[in-house]
This record gives C-alpha cells, sequence and structure tokens, in this order.
C-alpha cells in the first residue's frame, strides 16, 4: 500500500516537474535593433519575464564590490562577450528569483561559446520554443544606438567607436548561432527595420498561439 503510495506520488512529482518546465525564448539582433523595446510589449501581451544578458550585466558591474564588475567593464568597454560562466549564473538567478514559468532571454547566446555553455548548464532545465531574430540593417542600428546615447542612455556603448567593436562582434559570433538555430527551423525572424508598432504586430502573429 505503502509502495503504490510512494510510486504514485513520484509519478505526480515527474508530471508536475513537466507541465511546470520554464519555457524560454531566446531574443537576437544587433545593437539597437530594438529587443528591449519589443521585449517590454511582449512582457506586457503575453506575460513573459524579460531577463536582457546585457542588463544583468551592467546591474553587476554597478554593485559595489561586486565579484565580477571590473572583468565585465572591461569586456563592455572593448566590445568583447563576457565569460558565458558569469552570463549564465546571473541568467539561472534571475529566473530562480522570478517566480515565473516563460522566459524572453534577451542578447543570449552571442556565440559559440555562449551556446556551449547552456546547452551543459540550462539546456535541460527548460523547454526551448524558439529564437526570436529582430533583423535590422547597420544603419538603422548605430542611428538608434547614436540617438538613445545623445537623450541620456546611460550607457558607456552607445557611441560610434564602441558600436563599430559592438556591430563587427554580432556579425562574427553571434550570426552563426543564428544559422545554428536556423538549420533547426527554430527562428522566426523579424524585420527589424520598420517602425515599432508594424514590427509588434508581426511578433503577436508569432506569439498569440504559445499556450
Amino acid at each position: 500500500m505503502r509502495q503504490n503510495f510512494v510510486l504514485q506520488f513520484c509519478k505526480q512529482i515527474f508530471k508536475m516537474g513537466d507541465v511546470f518546465k520554464p519555457k524560454v525564448v531566446f531574443v537576437l539582433g544587433g545593437p539597437g535593433a530594438g529587443k528591449g523595446t519589443q521585449c517590454a510589449n511582449i512582457v506586457k501581451e503575453f506575460g513573459f519575464m524579460h531577463i536582457s544578458a546585457g542588463d544583468l550585466l551592467r546591474e553587476e558591474r554597478s554593485k559595489p564590490g561586486t565579484k565580477y564588475g571590473e572583468l565585465i567593464d572591461e569586456h563592455i568597454r572593448n566590445g568583447i562577450i563576457v565569460p558565458v560562466e558569469i552570463t549564465c549564473k546571473l541568467i539561472e538567478i534571475a529566473m530562480q528569483n522570478s517566480g515565473k514559468e516563460k522566459f524572453l532571454i534577451d542578447g543570449f547566446p552571442r556565440n559559440e561559446n555562449n551556446l556551449e555553455g547552456w546547452n551543459k548548464v540550462m539546456a535541460e532545465k527548460v523547454e526551448l520554443l524558439f529564437v526570436l531574430f529582430f533583423d535590422c540593417s547597420q544603419d538603422i542600428c548605430v542611428q538608434r544606438c547614436l540617438k538613445r546615447g545623445a537623450q541620456g542612455s546611460g550607457r558607456s556603448d552607445d557611441n560610434e567607436e564602441s558600436l563599430k567593436k559592438r556591430l563587427q562582434t554580432f556579425v562574427n559570433d553571434s550570426m552563426p548561432i543564428i544559422e545554428h538555430f536556423k538549420e533547426r527551423n527554430l527562428v522566426h525572424r523579424i524585420d527589424a527595420d520598420q517602425e515599432p508598432n508594424e514590427v509588434f504586430e508581426d511578433v503577436k502573429a508569432i506569439f498569440q498561439n504559445i499556450p
């Protein structure tokens, strides 16, 4: 009798684990492609939690006496991708602390090392739904970032010198990741050159069927 009860209890736990396995959408695109704006729209309309890898890193960098602050600052200023161990740890903590079940992970994975780190540490813990790719021309990306910087974004990398490095890093390191997921039919491409409201109409068409 007790054995049957334990067996049924374990089956229920396993079933609950499947039901509540966090759902993840990777959000990728160059600097200024509008990822943050559209993630805010998705959060409001569809109940996802927005986790920006870049924001997590900047927040960690700004904390007094933080373990990784100086290293993160050096990487960001030079347009170099931060080591995956740091980024994965910050993402996992944010997910655990949120109490949510659906996540937009913005700006990650950004290179092969990021992807390998994610697959090793997190891939079995979540359900990857798809990759949302905001495809934006470099000219428009630069214009948007410079405008953002002029309006007081507070980001030290919203300047022409850093932007050139960031865009080159995106082309060299992030586009191969998008191609990797495209081969697995997991990429939804959005024309991000459009106005924000037009972009969100395309986004809504993708998200409206997610339970």
